[in-house]
C-alpha cells in the first residue's frame, strides 16, 4: 500500500518518527495509483494461486475508488503504549502495558 518515490521507483515513501530517541511510529505515503495497485493485486493473486495463504485478493472497489480520484492519504501505526511511553517517561514498553499478561513473566 506504500507509494514508489517519483525519483526512486525501486524506493518507496516512508519515515519513522522518533521523539527523544525512541521511534514512536512507522508512517508512509499511501499508494494512490490505480494502474500501480492493479499490477500489485495481479502479482498478489498470482501468489495466491501458487499457494501463498497470506497473499491477498484484488479489491475492485478499492480500484475503483482510486481510478475516480480518492484523495491522497497517509497511513500511521502509533500505538497509546508509544504515547504513553513518552508521557511517564518510560524506558521500556512493558513499563507502560495495560494488560499484565502481555509482560515478560520475570518482570
Amino acid at each position: 500500500l506504500t507509494k514508489r518515490k517519483q525519483d526512486r521507483p525501486d524506493l518507496v515513501e516512508r519515515f519513522e518518527l522518533f521523539i527523544n530517541t525512541w521511534e514512536m511510529c512507522n508512517a508512509y505515503s499511501e499508494l494512490n495509483d490505480p494502474i500501480d495497485q492493479r499490477e500489485r493485486f495481479k502479482a498478489q493473486d498470482a501468489a495466491a494461486a501458487a499457494g501463498d495463504e497470506e497473499a491477498n485478493h484484488t479489491d475492485e472497489d478499492f480500484l475503483n475508488a482510486l481510478e475516480v480520484g480518492m484523495a491522497p492519504t497517509g497511513g500511521i501505526g502509533y500505538g497509546i503504549d508509544r504515547l504513553c511511553m513518552l508521557l511517564t517517561d518510560s524506558a521500556a514498553i512493558r513499563d507502560v502495558l495495560f494488560f499484565p499478561t502481555l509482560k515478560s513473566a520475570g518482570k
